[in-house]
């Protein structure tokens, strides 16, 4: 690998990526934003209409990677910002703690959790938002829809690369799968 690693962001330049991502599995965050009624009780799931891995246009939660020498919190903070605005005010605990564990494979039929560039291990969590928020950078819309919505048949097709499925786990680990 060259030399030109980005150490005041710990990134790596386009070709050492690649050769990582043919190598190792990368490890992401993958938060699925939620608004919460005045006793806890998710009342709204937040997702994101952008492009996939796979290039379909597609309802996903926000994602990413976690970046050397980053704490989890930090991740998730810096993903939640980038994709739904500064002033969503994502309320994450101390020390945050994921509902499951995803593993994207490049063969969906592995574990039903695709990314055809690499396989990944992502730590999930479902993250309360109590601010505006704005999708910033590559996404197109974001949408709030209540449980019941989130895992009907419309907003399902929407979805690609196993989303819909950590919906109904996120979901599922907050007592409100329909």
């Amino acid at each position: 690998m060259s030399e030109q690693t980005d150490t005041q962001h710990a990134w790596l330049n386009p070709e050492d990526i690649q050769a990582v991502r043919n190598q190792v599995p990368l490890v992401y965050v993958d938060a699925v934003p939620v608004r919460t009624d005045h006793d806890g009780t998710v009342t709204h799931v937040g997702m994101l209409l952008r492009q996939a891995a796979d290039g379909n246009i597609s309802r996903m939660v926000v994602s990413g990677r976690v970046l050397l020498n980053e704490r989890i919190r930090d991740a998730l903070m810096r993903h939640l910002e980038k994709d739904l605005g500064p002033m969503a005010f994502p309320r994450i605990p101390p020390e945050p703690s994921p509902f499951t564990v995803v593993e994207y494979f490049q063969d969906p039929s592995v574990s039903g959790f695709y990314d055809p560039r690499h396989h990944a291990v992502s730590l999930a969590f479902v993250v309360p938002v109590t601010g505006e928020c704005h999708p910033t950078q590559q996404a197109l819309d974001l949408a709030w829809f209540t449980p019941e919505q989130a895992v009907s048949t419309d907003v399902i097709r929407e979805m690609t690369s196993g989303h819909d499925r950590l919906i109904r786990l996120a979901l599922a680990s907050v007592g409100q799968l329909p």
